[in-house]
């Protein structure tokens, strides 16, 4: 049976961030294709973190710095390794390339840092956006040293390739899949209230609730007094949950292990995202559960076209404001967003028109991986360079570990 080693920058947690459903969807991708699936992490389970036994999935504890993990690549022998974010491709891609050479190894970038890092510099300094930082550079290092890279969004694909010049062969558009569009059937006159989701690890997300609760929620209060905003979320912080307010309906429920059920039960969603990169998980959830979205250009950004999208505006107080009473009161809008939601579901995310495409790039490069790298030649060069000074780095630091 073929090997897939994917080393993770965490243990996925399917229920508290789009980054843990994504892990979890790729996983599943591998099984359905024939791999046997060892996964190891520097990382400390939370009671968050998925059972991956139950997946009939090995896991592995690893070390930074250790000669353990070469053993660990001999032994394995994967044919597929991949890499949860570039952070992890710089720990461990070095290794992987010495001890394994002919491992096809894959970068799975979740959304590109250095593009959500840039974006959020831009908007607390109200400056331009500043594209080609130290981030932009380790980020694009790791993409030219990997055989392939997943992007989850068309906008982060073209960037690459038109921005930075990428080759397209290197770059693989594998978006949230989507098994079935399960319609909601609570229709617009039982449901009540708005809704906001997240990880409050995530930054964008920080920001948005601040953005909704300071400037944002009192115009939309005022026009529909009786309404609730109900906010779900793990790893909330404290500046988060004291923003809880009974008198204003701002309610701070926490996490949920069901994001389905409470989606479904509010009429809209509000997702007034100033900055961030990738594809939106709670948009996409509430397309899923029925649930019409307000979102900005960012949030719907790699979902669809803004013409498809009612609730798509610009990141300014009148007009999220606007859009949210529009959607709420009008059950002929709201229903028409519905409907799109899950036509662009349909259209763009479901698994199955990705799954044999997917297998098709892989084996392609796998039959051929010589003349794959010989094409990336750039790549070669930061391999060379990155295995030399990483390796001894390394080097250095375990032994100084050794004498600690």
């Amino acid at each position: 049976m073929k090997t897939l080693f994917y080393i993770g920058h965490t243990f996925p947690e399917p229920t508290t961030t789009a980054a843990g459903t994504r892990t979890l969807q790729i996983l599943q991708v591998f099984q359905q294709l024939g791999y046997s699936i060892t996964f190891g992490t520097t990382a400390q389970k939370t009671p968050y973190s998925l059972d991956l036994a139950t997946l009939d999935i090995h896991t592995i504890p690893l070390q930074l710095n250790d000669t353990s993990f070469d053993a660990l690549v001999l032994k394995l022998k994967p044919e597929v390794v991949i890499y949860d974010r570039f952070i992890t491709e710089e720990q461990f891609g070095w290794r992987v390339q010495e001890n394994s050479p002919n491992t096809l190894q894959i970068l799975d970038t979740q959304d590109l840092h250095f593009l959500r890092k840039a974006r959020e510099i831009a908007l607390k300094k109200g400056e331009s956006l500043q594209l080609f930082s130290e981030t932009a550079k380790r980020e694009i290092a790791s993409i030219l040293r990997c055989d392939l890279s997943l992007l989850i969004s068309e906008f982060e694909i073209k960037l690459l390739q038109n921005t930075f010049k990428i080759p397209a062969s290197i770059l693989c558009y594998l978006p949230f899949l989507v098994n079935n569009i399960k319609q909601s059937t609570i229709p617009f006159e039982e449901r009540n209230h708005f809704i906001f989701i997240g990880n409050f690890l995530h930054a964008p997300n920080v920001d948005c609730i601040k953005w909704l609760k300071n400037n944002i929620w009192e115009q939309i209060r005022n026009k529909l007094p009786e309404v609730q905003l109900h906010v779900y979320g793990a790893y909330m912080p404290q500046q988060v949950t004291q923003m809880h307010d009974d008198a204003t309906g701002f309610l701070v429920k926490g996490w949920t292990p069901s994001v389905f059920e409470v989606m479904q039960a509010a009429k809209v969603c509000l997702t007034p995202l100033r900055f961030g990169a990738g594809l939106k998980g709670k948009v996409v959830a509430a397309m899923q559960a029925g649930t019409p979205v307000v979102t900005t250009k960012i949030g719907a950004e790699g979902i669809t076209e803004n013409s498809f999208f009612k609730g798509v505006v610009e990141p300014t107080e009148i007009a999220v404001v606007e859009a949210a009473i529009q959607l709420y009161n009008n059950p002929t809008d709201w229903k028409q967003a519905q409907d799109a939601g899950y036509a662009i579901l349909e259209n763009r995310f479901l698994k199955k028109d990705f799954i044999q495409l997917f297998q098709s790039n892989l084996q392609k490069i796998q039959n051929d991986i010589t003349s794959h790298r010989q094409k990336n030649f750039i790549g070669q060069l930061l391999h060379y360079h990155t295995l030399k000074s990483n390796k001894y780095l390394s080097k250095w630091i375990e032994e100084k570990n050794k004498h600690n």
